[in-house]
Protein backbone atom coordinates (compact mmCIF):
# COMPACT_ATOMS: atom_id res chain seq x y z
CA UNK A 1 0.00 0.00 0.00
CA UNK A 2 2.96 1.93 -0.11
CA UNK A 3 2.67 3.04 -3.95
CA UNK A 4 -0.99 4.30 -2.98
CA UNK A 5 -0.22 6.41 -0.48
CA UNK A 6 2.57 8.13 -2.79
CA UNK A 7 0.10 8.65 -5.26
CA UNK A 8 -0.45 11.99 -7.30
CA UNK A 9 -2.87 13.43 -9.64
CA UNK A 10 -0.42 12.27 -12.50
CA UNK A 11 -0.18 8.68 -11.86
CA UNK A 12 -3.88 8.62 -11.81
CA UNK A 13 -4.00 9.92 -15.51
CA UNK A 14 -1.25 7.58 -16.58
CA UNK A 15 -3.72 4.71 -15.58
CA UNK A 16 -6.41 6.16 -17.19
CA UNK A 17 -4.42 6.86 -20.45
CA UNK A 18 -3.40 3.59 -20.22
CA UNK A 19 -6.93 2.26 -19.44
CA UNK A 20 -8.10 3.62 -22.53
CA UNK A 21 -5.32 2.43 -24.72
CA UNK A 22 -6.69 -0.85 -23.32
CA UNK A 23 -9.89 -0.01 -24.54
CA UNK A 24 -8.58 0.51 -28.20
CA UNK A 25 -7.87 -3.16 -28.41
CA UNK A 26 -10.64 -4.54 -26.49
CA UNK A 27 -14.56 -4.44 -27.74
CA UNK A 28 -17.24 -3.48 -25.73
CA UNK A 29 -16.70 0.26 -24.01
CA UNK A 30 -15.68 -1.12 -20.85
CA UNK A 31 -12.14 0.50 -19.82
CA UNK A 32 -13.05 3.71 -21.62
CA UNK A 33 -15.52 4.43 -18.43
CA UNK A 34 -12.93 3.29 -16.30
CA UNK A 35 -10.07 5.58 -17.35
CA UNK A 36 -12.26 8.18 -17.69
CA UNK A 37 -13.12 7.29 -13.84
CA UNK A 38 -8.81 7.24 -12.95
CA UNK A 39 -8.87 10.65 -14.33
CA UNK A 40 -11.59 12.25 -12.70
CA UNK A 41 -9.78 10.95 -9.39
CA UNK A 42 -6.72 12.83 -11.16
CA UNK A 43 -8.61 15.80 -11.36
CA UNK A 44 -9.99 15.53 -7.74
CA UNK A 45 -6.15 14.91 -6.31
CA UNK A 46 -5.20 18.00 -8.75
CA UNK A 47 -7.43 20.37 -6.81
CA UNK A 48 -7.27 18.57 -3.40
CA UNK A 49 -4.00 16.95 -2.86
CA UNK A 50 -4.29 15.76 0.32
CA UNK A 51 -7.08 13.30 -0.01
CA UNK A 52 -6.09 9.87 1.42
CA UNK A 53 -5.74 6.73 -0.71
CA UNK A 54 -8.82 4.62 0.75
CA UNK A 55 -10.93 7.95 -0.83
CA UNK A 56 -8.77 8.18 -3.93
CA UNK A 57 -9.99 3.97 -4.74
CA UNK A 58 -13.57 4.74 -3.21
CA UNK A 59 -14.32 7.33 -5.72
CA UNK A 60 -12.25 5.66 -8.50
CA UNK A 61 -14.74 2.28 -7.71
CA UNK A 62 -17.56 4.69 -7.61
CA UNK A 63 -17.64 6.58 -10.22
CA UNK A 64 -16.54 3.50 -12.37
CA UNK A 65 -19.56 1.79 -11.68
CA UNK A 66 -21.83 4.73 -11.78
CA UNK A 67 -20.92 5.84 -14.94
CA UNK A 68 -20.45 2.40 -16.65
CA UNK A 69 -24.56 1.52 -15.66
CA UNK A 70 -25.17 5.09 -16.76
CA UNK A 71 -23.90 4.28 -19.97
CA UNK A 72 -26.02 0.83 -20.08
CA UNK A 73 -29.28 2.72 -19.43
CA UNK A 74 -28.74 5.52 -22.25
CA UNK A 75 -28.05 2.41 -24.40
CA UNK A 76 -31.31 0.84 -23.19
CA UNK A 77 -33.18 3.56 -24.09
CA UNK A 78 -31.25 5.22 -27.22
CA UNK A 79 -30.15 1.89 -29.44
CA UNK A 80 -27.54 2.44 -31.82
CA UNK A 81 -29.09 2.33 -35.03
CA UNK A 82 -27.36 0.37 -38.02
CA UNK A 83 -27.79 0.55 -41.76
CA UNK A 84 -27.60 -3.53 -41.65
CA UNK A 85 -29.64 -4.59 -38.28
CA UNK A 86 -29.66 -7.90 -39.60
CA UNK A 87 -26.14 -8.14 -40.47
CA UNK A 88 -25.10 -11.01 -37.75
CA UNK A 89 -28.70 -12.85 -37.40
CA UNK A 90 -28.64 -15.10 -40.30
CA UNK A 91 -31.60 -16.48 -40.35
CA UNK A 92 -33.19 -13.23 -40.56
CA UNK A 93 -31.20 -12.11 -43.53
CA UNK A 94 -33.83 -14.60 -45.17
CA UNK A 95 -36.89 -12.79 -43.90
CA UNK A 96 -39.09 -11.73 -46.80
CA UNK A 97 -37.39 -13.78 -49.55
CA UNK A 98 -39.22 -16.05 -51.80
CA UNK A 99 -38.30 -19.95 -52.65
CA UNK A 100 -39.33 -22.61 -54.46
CA UNK A 101 -39.95 -25.63 -52.28
CA UNK A 102 -37.73 -28.82 -54.16
CA UNK A 103 -39.33 -31.55 -51.89
CA UNK A 104 -43.25 -31.09 -50.40
CA UNK A 105 -44.07 -29.72 -47.28
CA UNK A 106 -45.70 -32.52 -45.14
CA UNK A 107 -47.05 -32.08 -41.48
CA UNK A 108 -46.23 -28.30 -41.68
CA UNK A 109 -42.30 -29.19 -41.92
CA UNK A 110 -39.68 -29.57 -44.54
CA UNK A 111 -36.50 -28.27 -45.76
CA UNK A 112 -35.24 -25.75 -48.62
CA UNK A 113 -32.15 -25.04 -50.29
CA UNK A 114 -30.70 -21.54 -49.30
CA UNK A 115 -27.92 -20.55 -51.00
CA UNK A 116 -25.41 -22.87 -50.08
CA UNK A 117 -26.86 -24.75 -46.91
CA UNK A 118 -30.15 -26.68 -46.27
CA UNK A 119 -32.58 -25.13 -43.24
CA UNK A 120 -35.46 -26.75 -41.94
CA UNK A 121 -38.51 -24.64 -42.68
CA UNK A 122 -42.34 -24.80 -40.48
CA UNK A 123 -45.99 -23.75 -41.92
CA UNK A 124 -48.44 -25.19 -44.09
CA UNK A 125 -48.69 -28.47 -45.95
CA UNK A 126 -47.27 -27.40 -49.67
CA UNK A 127 -46.84 -29.41 -52.68
CA UNK A 128 -42.77 -29.84 -54.17
CA UNK A 129 -42.87 -26.51 -56.39
CA UNK A 130 -44.44 -24.38 -54.80
CA UNK A 131 -43.59 -20.60 -53.64
CA UNK A 132 -42.92 -19.73 -50.00
CA UNK A 133 -41.87 -16.73 -48.42
CA UNK A 134 -40.00 -16.47 -45.36
CA UNK A 135 -41.95 -14.59 -42.66
CA UNK A 136 -40.10 -14.82 -39.39
CA UNK A 137 -37.70 -17.47 -37.85
CA UNK A 138 -37.79 -19.57 -35.25
CA UNK A 139 -34.16 -20.51 -33.77
CA UNK A 140 -32.63 -22.63 -36.59
CA UNK A 141 -36.14 -23.23 -38.53
CA UNK A 142 -37.49 -20.38 -40.92
CA UNK A 143 -41.25 -19.93 -40.75
CA UNK A 144 -42.64 -19.27 -44.36
CA UNK A 145 -46.10 -18.82 -46.00
CA UNK A 146 -47.10 -20.23 -49.47
CA UNK A 147 -47.56 -17.62 -51.97
CA UNK A 148 -50.83 -18.26 -54.13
Amino acid sequence: MEFLESATYWHWWVLGVILIVLEVFSPGAFFLWLGISAGVVGFMLFAVPDVGWEIQLLVFALFSVASIVAWRLYLVKNPTKSDQPRLNRRGEQYIDRIFTLSEPMVNGQGKIKVDDSIWKISGADCPAGARVKVVDVDGVVLKVALID
